[in-house]
């Protein structure tokens, strides 16, 4: 996706906001809501017309469409389309043959011609990218699946393999049982060992993997090229921001409890402010330190119930542990949750009742529950806000990697600086007793303190803006795309272009 010039929002009358999908000047006429355009606050309008048989559509002003397969039967399987920077981006959905695109399109009478291959892992063609005289331009696959596949990290399953079966599921349930019992020597030599398993995993590449936000562009791009002009979208960050900083702590023992004062210490002096998870049945929090972070606008909260990996075993356990869960978050005003050891469920997550989860990394071999959503920008898992952890973990980059600086942070930092995501860091004061990690993040923090194209918040904020702007929408006026609803005051419009490569 290339995106060229930006337009500030304007705050419109508020008898001007119309409802979601329903815009006076939408860009697109659509035959069902598009996940993928509503993620990037496109304008468009559900028509609300019966779909054409078994064909999806988004249809642009001068008539060219993007079409796709409704009605998909087949299993999905992972695929590759040539295309992107890097010739391959892989997709993980039901793809259908070039010989059933053919009786598809066969009605469009469009001079339909296959563009882009879609290759299974073994090079074998699957199906094709098609495009039409018109402009036009047909998707062998639900877009919407290829999104949700990585959201929800079904990936995992269709690739299989990796460790990543039942039998990796059995051992790390039953190194959570015995956990407790070990010495701690004996855990970090354990997860040692594992991490050897875990690096052999391909795909998603660590630290940064590229496929989901290559696959928008991609998609994007082809709007555009039914558009036959820029596409509007609503920019991910308010108050003309590039990118996010978010400061996270883990707080897992009566340990960390006691080391929080340095880190409270430096991010005061540097004018920053960071949320810290406390788990509510392993330590005592004190009401005056709740109080106090909170005063001085710091942020709280729920990281589980025991911190044991129990959490999420079982839907019957969860339910069990969710009134604790909810009187903790009750007394500390806590709106957001983090599960101990990253563990989730995608089914599971939304029946947690918090505003936001933080509990899925974008890409991570090394945690125990490996994989990743493989996104650096917030995401909805139905009315729960989903906010990734986009940099290596402290316990995994210091005491299984042996790191000795902060330079894997920084290098991912900079990626994500230069690619417009959230840079959401998360740090326990339990491991801070190794001066390299201290001192370490010391450096981080200090280099990104005053960085102005930063949008330095706190998690609520960022789950509280992406809700702002996924109530919002584009329309055009007097020939200018505009932002109307309740992120306007803040929010900005960019554009998306074709892309040489789409």
């Amino acid at each position: 996706m290339h995106v060229v010039g930006q337009t500030s929002a304007i705050v419109p009358d508020a008898a001007d906001a119309d409802g979601l999908h329903v815009t006076r000047s939408a860009m697109f006429d659509a035959s069902r809501a598009v996940r993928i355009v509503d993620h990037f606050r496109i304008p468009y309008r559900v028509t609300g017309e019966p779909e054409r048989g078994a064909l999806a559509s988004i249809t642009s002003p001068r008539g060219a469409e993007l079409l796709w397969p409704r009605s998909l039967p087949e299993q999905p399987a992972p695929a590759i389309i040539a295309a992107g920077p890097s010739g391959r981006i892989p997709v993980f959905a039901t793809v259908i043959a070039n010989s059933r695109a053919e009786e598809l399109l066969a009605g469009e009478n469009r001079g339909w011609t296959p563009i882009t291959d879609v290759r299974g892992p073994d090079g074998e063609a699957r199906g094709s990218i098609w495009q039409a005289r018109d402009g036009s331009v047909f998707l062998p696959f639900d877009p919407d699946e290829v999104c949700h596949s990585y959201w929800s990290e079904r990936y995992v399953d269709l690739i299989g393999g990796g460790g990543r079966g039942e039998f990796h599921k059995a051992l790390v349930r039953g190194y959570y049982r015995v956990r407790r019992l070990l010495p701690r020597g004996a855990q970090i030599w354990l997860r040692r060992r594992y991490s050897r398993v875990q690096e052999r995993i391909a795909f998603p590449r660590w630290p940064a993997e590229t496929a989901l936000h290559d696959f928008f562009d991609l998609f994007l791009g082809l709007l555009a090229r039914v558009a036959g002009e820029p596409v509007p979208f609503i920019a991910p960050w308010p108050d003309g921001h590039d990118w996010a900083l978010v400061l996270t702590h883990d707080v897992e023992t009566a340990e960390g409890l006691e080391g929080m004062r340095p880190i409270l210490e430096l991010e005061r002096a540097l004018g920053l402010r960071s949320s810290w998870n406390f788990v509510p049945r392993r330590y005592e929090v004190g009401e005056s330190l709740v109080r106090n972070l909170r005063d001085d606008g710091f942020e709280i909260g729920v990281h589980g119930l025991r911190h044991d990996g129990r959490d999420l075993v079982s839907l019957s356990r969860l339910h069990k542990r969710l009134p604790g869960m909810h009187e903790a978050a009750r007394r500390w005003n806590a709106v957001g949750f983090r599960s101990p050891a990253s563990h989730r469920n995608w089914d599971w997550m939304p029946l947690l009742g918090f505003d936001y989860d933080s509990s899925y990394p974008d890409t991570d071999p090394y945690e125990p529950q490996s994989g990743g959503c493989c996104t650096w920008l917030p995401f909805f898992n139905q009315g729960m806000v989903e906010l990734p952890i986009t940099m290596p973990h402290d316990h995994n980059l210091f005491v299984i990697l042996d790191e000795k600086d902060e330079r894997m942070w920084i290098e991912k930092a900079e990626f994500l600086r230069e690619r417009g995501g959230m840079a959401l860091i998360v740090t326990h004061p339990d491991y801070f007793v190794d001066e390299r990690i201290l001192v370490s993040y010391e450096r981080f923090v200090r280099r990104y303190a005053d960085e102005p194209r930063a949008w330095k918040a706190l998690p609520r904020d960022v789950s509280s803006w992406w809700r702002r702007r996924a109530a919002s929408q584009i329309e055009r006026t007097d020939g200018e795309w505009r932002v109307i609803g309740p992120a306007a005051p803040e929010a900005r419009v960019d554009f998306a272009t074709e892309a040489p490569w789409s």
